[in-house]
């Protein structure tokens, strides 16, 4: 049997050479899985590691075949580098001890664990007395000198809330020894997110209707890394110290930077950009850049691209353009979404990816809520279109070179209903020198 690649059939469909289906039948029940699409001379290899809704964490390598396995998810399901490990390889931090509720969103996590490859534990973080356990989601790093920042839940009352209680997130560095050494609550800086007036009385009633803490945080941050070395501060700007904080929130709608030693925001992308709803389709399909940041729509991944990689500084995101804001912001009648690469000094997109720039349209690459990006070395972008487990490599240009599809589904619970997903949270591209060298799998021969 031929299968078709998924953002090939959508072209198709779009193209009418399916328009004999019924309504019914307009999209197949099944899609190919593992890998679709491979142009090996063209793509980045890698190993390439991402937690399923399986319960598993999975690597595998460029021709989809699973290499090894740990048997936690993570969120998310990445590996450290050796640099920051003392040089042991293969390490990841994964949960380990979770409450079966799905639906206890950001507190639901009780325990964290550093594991080698082989899975064995060789640290773990359960909170401190009384927390209720680690609470750890969304995002996690290593530091140099053994810490880790976490990011966490917190369940209290927050003043610029009217006092409602909140599901509220914070960072917490916890020493290899368990001490929290440093925290950072995001509800102590609320004033400082650059919500409007009227956003800011949209998101007091809403979190006072909702009659409890919303499961997954009204912030819903998901993202939380150092910017480490960079050419800005390297040039005298001291917002982008390399020990600075990097969040960004996705129903808040904004990115920030944290300063380290105060906690203070000190700079800023969103939540509100110029421009008017009926530009909103526009977003998806513009060709030029550079030009100004024109939206942001409940986005994910914001970091700094790591130095010695094409775009080092810039800005990099998977602008998911599903439904955020406070109030929600004007979205296209074509969803769709966008990877944005952005100069955080001008503010100005310098390289985005839409479906278009690979010559499909707007809704052939869309996903309301979680995936991520990563510049590779070559100038290549992985890309995980986390909502359809779709992780693919992308050229500068837009071709899609190489293109995974998730095959380990689980269950997942949406409204009560118990589903079936292939949800990727995260995709991380993983180089062979980050694993042991006696136990590292060699990837398969490509044709």
């Amino acid at each position: 049997m031929t299968f078709i690649p998924r953002a090939a059939f959508l072209s198709l469909l779009a193209a009418g050479l399916f328009c004999g289906l019924s309504a019914a039948q307009a999209m197949p029940g099944v899609f190919p899985t593992g890998v679709t699409t491979d142009r090996p001379g063209k793509t980045y290899d890698s190993f390439v590691m991402f937690s399923g809704p399986d319960g598993a964490t999975h690597l595998i390598d460029m021709t989809g075949r699973e290499v090894h396995r740990w048997a936690h998810p993570g969120l998310p399901g990445a590996m450290m580098n050796p640099a920051v490990t003392g040089g042991a390889k293969g390490h990841t931090l994964l949960q380990t001890e979770s409450v079966p509720d799905a639906g206890a969103g950001v507190t639901g996590n009780r325990t964290v664990s550093e594991l080698d490859w082989d899975g064995h534990e060789v640290w773990r973080w359960s909170g401190v007395p009384g927390s209720g356990g680690a609470r750890q989601n969304h995002d996690w790093a290593r530091l140099a000198g053994g810490d880790t920042l976490l990011l966490v839940a917190v369940t209290h009352p927050v003043a610029a809330l009217d006092g409602h209680v909140v599901n509220d997130q914070a960072i917490e560095e916890v020493a290899p020894d368990g001490r929290v050494v440093w925290r950072w609550v995001a509800g102590d800086h609320l004033r400082e997110f650059g919500l409007s007036a009227a956003g800011l009385a949209y998101l007091k009633e809403e979190t006072g209707q909702k009659g409890g803490p919303d499961a997954w945080g009204y912030l819903e941050i998901n993202d939380m890394q150092p910017l480490g070395p960079n050419r800005w501060f390297d040039a005298g700007d001291a917002r982008f110290r390399p020990d600075n904080i990097m969040i960004d929130s996705r129903k808040g709608n904004f990115v920030v930077i944290i300063d380290r030693r105060t906690g203070h925001v000190v700079w800023r992308l969103g939540p509100d950009f110029p421009g008017t709803p009926h530009e909103a389709d526009r977003r998806l399909t513009r060709l030029d850049t550079p030009r100004p940041v024109d939206q942001l729509s409940g986005q994910h991944d914001a970091h700094l691209i790591p130095e010695g990689l094409p775009g080092a500084g810039n800005l990099l995101l998977f602008d998911d353009q599903g439904p955020a804001g406070f109030p929600r912001v004007a979205l296209g009648v074509y969803g769709g979404s966008r990877v944005l690469e952005i100069d955080p000094v001008s503010r100005q997109i310098v390289w985005d990816y839409t479906a278009v720039r690979s010559g499909l349209p707007p809704w052939a690459f869309f996903s309301s809520f979680v995936s991520s990006a990563q510049r590779l070395p070559n100038g290549n972008t992985l890309i995980d279109e986390g909502m359809n487990g779709r992780i693919f490599q992308v050229t500068p240009g837009g071709e899609i070179v190489w293109e995974y599809v998730n095959p380990y589904r689980g269950q997942e619970s949406f409204g009560g209903a118990r589903v079936s997903s292939a949800m990727v949270y995260r995709a991380q591209a993983v180089p062979a020198d980050w694993l042991p060298l006696s136990l590292a799998p060699r990837p398969v021969a490509r044709p």
